[in-house]
């Protein structure tokens, strides 16, 4: 029973994040625009994910718990590209990437850089969801900001929760997933607030 919860959330948690950032993407195409997604969400989303794939692989914890995470990281990069290119500055990207790059040799530098960079990584990625949440505050127009895309963020949470518990029950990942969950599942309710047609209904 537990191996095959343990596999379904594995396998389900993969699925779901090989096209977690697809409706995003499609959405940014389809509007061919990038308003209502907030580059500081982005960016800080996308540091948060590289720091946690670094202590993961540092650890050596088991493959299966992180193998989604070079997947939003590759997917996070084309968004973040498509973002710089609906504003018109896609040569604004180099730095930012040139960071993240170097970032992931400097983070297992020596033990105690990676650990601080890990217990950071929770408000790295909470000030990401409140970045996009007070952009979508202050718009009041979701844009084309996927409510898809944040639901499946949560889904992803839940089960990286039940994951960490049978598995490593490392509490300082553990935190991390509660509070993303958390957040995931309030972006996507006010993604869903701030929707065109229901402002339009009102």
């Amino acid at each position: 029973m537990e191996a095959g919860l343990l596999w379904f959330c594995n396998w389900s948690t993969l699925g779901v994040c090989a096209a977690l950032k697809l409706p995003q993407i499609y959405a940014q195409l389809a509007a061919r625009s990038a308003r209502g997604i907030s580059l500081p969400s982005l960016l800080l989303e996308l540091a948060g994910f590289l720091v946690f794939l670094r202590y993961q692989c540092y650890y050596g914890n088991p493959l299966l718990t992180y193998l989604e995470y070079p997947i939003l990281i590759a997917q996070d990069v084309i968004l973040l590209l498509f973002v710089f290119h609906f504003n018109g500055n896609v040569k604004q990207a180099a730095p930012y990437l040139a960071v993240f790059v170097s970032s992931w040799f400097i983070l297992s530098l020596q033990k105690w850089i990676i650990d601080l960079a890990m217990n950071l990584c929770t408000f790295i990625s909470a000030a990401s969801k409140f970045a996009q949440l007070q952009y979508l505050w202050k718009a009041q127009d979701s844009g084309a900001v996927s409510a898809l895309t944040w639901g499946l963020s949560a889904y992803t949470c839940a089960t990286r929760i039940i994951t960490t518990l049978m598995t490593t029950n490392d509490f300082t990942i553990l935190t991390r997933f509660v509070i993303m969950l958390a957040l995931n599942i309030w972006v996507t309710a006010t993604v869903l607030r701030y929707r065109k047609p229901a402002i339009k209904a009102e």
